[in-house]
């Protein structure tokens, strides 16, 4: 269960003042689907990415390659929507708890945490669920 958004917009000014965003201006936050609890994966927000994610309900990012603000499945189609936003106790971690749509890895996996330690190997715990040339339309 989520907590109430309600007017999210309205508490934009005190959560850009709560965070602690790094030297660069970013400060990484971690994606969780909201009702079964999988870590989705990380990424970097900036103020304007926050904002925008406080004042629409989808979930915006700073994409640091791209130099550009990147709003989740925009190219792919797998957007998330914002259920919950949060801040740790030091307020240089951002939690966004979403409402997933397909995969949240770029390599067509449903999260972006599919490689692990086993029996003293690494392995690969999790296989493609879409092809990412049918995500990216690349070839």
């Amino acid at each position: 269960m989520t907590e109430d958004m309600g007017n999210a917009e309205a508490a934009v000014p005190a959560v850009l003042d709560a965070i602690e965003f790094n030297v660069d201006g970013l400060v990484p936050a971690i994606a969780q689907q909201f009702d079964t609890g999988e870590v989705l994966m990380m990424a970097w927000m900036n103020r304007d990415a926050v904002t925008e994610t406080l004042q629409t309900g989808r979930v915006c990012y700073w994409s640091r390659s791209r130099g550009k603000l990147w709003r989740k499945g925009e190219s792919s189609g797998q957007t998330q929507t914002l259920k919950c936003f949060r801040w740790d106790c030091d307020a240089d971690t951002v939690l966004v708890l979403v409402d997933q749509v397909g995969v949240a890895c770029h390599t067509g996996r449903r999260n972006c945490f599919f490689n692990a330690v086993r029996g003293g190997d690494t392995v690969e715990i999790a296989g493609v669920e879409v092809d990412p040339k049918e995500l990216y339309g690349k070839t």
